[in-house]
């Protein structure tokens, strides 16, 4: 527990800091970001995910999630948990916390804030959205729901800093060729806003 108190600490200290960001960001972007620079629009919807941090068996965690296939541009892909910010929120800290409830069903009371790092827009969906990091001093119990969570999957900082885990491949997206760097995350392809959001927190650890 020691280290990850210690973890916590520095990484608590390193949002003093201007974040990564853009530059972060930039490593896992797919090829169709890079060449059509997309910015937000009057139409863009404000939305938010949660990061958690927590300790299990002696090595530091954080849960993805691993969308049901359906129709939607995020279909079956992996996440973090979280969603479209709703009227109720006062901020887009408490849409990711609500979120990070309705989908995994952690406990809120349990999860600690420490900052915001930057925030992306996701052109195929229109969201602006702002990742929170937070942690919670035990590993929680998921409670997944099944309308919005095939499953949880926790992933070691270990793996996470593993650089054997980041490629790069072709992807065919809703009809179209993408090149896209991405994680390989327990056999699991992770690309896009998710990897790019990844990278900046990596960016985050390796830099306090």
């Amino acid at each position: 527990m020691t280290d990850f108190n210690f973890f916590i600490d520095n990484l608590r200290a390193r949002f003093q800091h201007p974040m990564p960001g853009e530059i972060a960001h930039a490593r896992m972007a797919s090829s169709s970001r890079l060449k059509f620079k997309s910015v937000p629009n009057d139409k863009t919807r404000q939305s938010a995910v949660l990061i958690l941090f927590y300790p299990n068996e002696g090595k530091i965690h954080l849960p993805l999630i691993l969308r049901p296939a359906y129709d939607g541009v995020h279909g079956g892909q992996m996440a973090f948990p979280g969603g479209r910010k709703e009227k109720e929120d006062e901020n887009l800290i408490r849409t990711a916390m609500r979120e990070a409830q309705e989908e995994i069903g952690i406990r809120l009371t349990d999860v600690k804030i420490i900052g915001e790092i930057s925030k992306l827009y996701i052109p195929p969906s229109n969201f602006y959205v702002q990742p929170v990091v937070g942690y919670m001093d035990k590993k929680p119990d998921f409670y997944p729901d099944p309308r919005e969570v095939d499953y949880v999957v926790e992933v070691s900082l270990d793996e996470l800093l593993d650089p054997k885990i980041i490629g790069k491949k072709i992807l065919n997206v809703r009809g179209t060729e993408v090149e896209a760097s991405y994680f390989d995350i327990q056999g699991h392809t992770v690309w896009g806003a998710t990897a790019m959001m990844i990278a900046e927190v990596i960016e985050l650890i390796q830099s306090v």
